[in-house]
């Protein structure tokens, strides 16, 4: 009998084929093409955000840069000047990946959505495998399932198929960073001014705008702790006091803080990467852990930043 996969929005497809097709040069249609093409960005580092397999804004985003970068005609779409420069990666999208007794045995529990609650916690840490691992490939958990549909995900020596961004090539240290609030992306640049990668953000909000203007990097923080403070959260629950939230990849400003010289604003990791660039924030600007990693690395103090409308 053939099972076959499902992810809302996309046909049936045979679970022993969509890893072969995703890593096919010459795939360009359906799920599989869109996984490949999420793969190649972000190892490209114009990360697409959640690689998810859905042709959307963040996508969209990241096909812009890349091709602005690459200097082709930028239209955001997957054509095939596009494609052909993608496809001079050759390394497969996909890889397999093997359970360890680390991954199957790491410490998951619920986080709860209150913030004194969160207080009371020791750690911040996943709620599932699925997420944990999600965020180690920069895939949806959704569709972590359905390229493994017949995984159990807690054994170890169960087989994965992945995206192979496990060793993505190091970044060279940025000259600049700019933050545009209407496209919702963060741009690195080199000396010349030139866009050397880009990644999806969620910044500011009606009511906690973002801070247009020039910045500088003051510094970055590794795991930070959340200092909660009520009084600077026009939505916070009055009856909520200042609390210090643990560290951990489901702390409010996830995995890295970079401070600016602007008080009290940041850039910053998220516990929910699904929602970047499509939700807005506290005015602060929010990327996925692994983009925000990846910017920590590539930036240091005194750093010009840039946000523009």
């Amino acid at each position: 009998m053939v099972l076959l996969l499902t992810l809302p929005g996309y046909a049936a497809t045979p679970d022993n084929t969509l890893a072969a097709q995703a890593n096919d040069p010459a795939t360009r249609q359906g799920m599989a093409a869109l996984v490949r093409a999420q793969v190649l960005l972000d190892r490209a580092h114009f990360s697409p955000g959640e690689i998810d397999g859905r042709a959307g804004s963040n996508q969209r985003r990241a096909v812009r840069g890349y091709q602005q970068a690459r200097k082709l005609k930028v239209t955001g779409e997957l054509d095939e000047a596009t494609w052909t420069s993608l496809n001079q990666d050759a390394a497969p999208a996909l890889v397999t990946y093997t359970l360890t007794a680390d991954d199957v045995g790491q410490p998951v529990a619920s986080i709860p959505e209150d913030m004194m609650a969160q207080a009371t916690l020791s750690s911040l840490a996943f709620e599932s495998i699925e997420e944990a691992l999600g965020e180690r490939f920069h895939i949806s958990p959704a569709l972590l399932k359905a390229l493994n549909p017949n995984a159990d995900f807690s054994k170890a020596g169960t087989p994965l198929q992945v995206p192979n961004v496990a060793s993505l090539t190091a970044l060279p240290k940025a000259a600049s960073v700019v933050i545009d609030k209407s496209d919702s992306t963060l741009g690195l640049l080199d000396a010349n001014g030139a866009l050397i990668a880009q990644f999806p953000v969620s910044s500011g909000s009606e009511k906690d705008p973002l801070p247009v203007g020039h910045w500088k990097i003051v510094g970055v923080a590794e795991n930070p702790t959340f200092h909660y403070n009520p009084k600077l959260f026009w939505d916070a629950d009055p009856a909520h006091a200042e609390a210090k939230i643990a560290a951990g990849p489901n702390n409010p400003v996830g995995t890295r803080w970079i401070d600016l010289s602007k008080k009290h604003y940041g850039l910053h990791g998220t516990p929910e990467p699904s929602a970047i660039g499509k939700a807005q924030s506290h005015g602060c600007v929010r990327l996925t852990n692994w983009d925000v990693e990846r910017v920590a690395r590539a930036v240091s103090p005194a750093l010009s930043v840039t946000m523009q409308e």
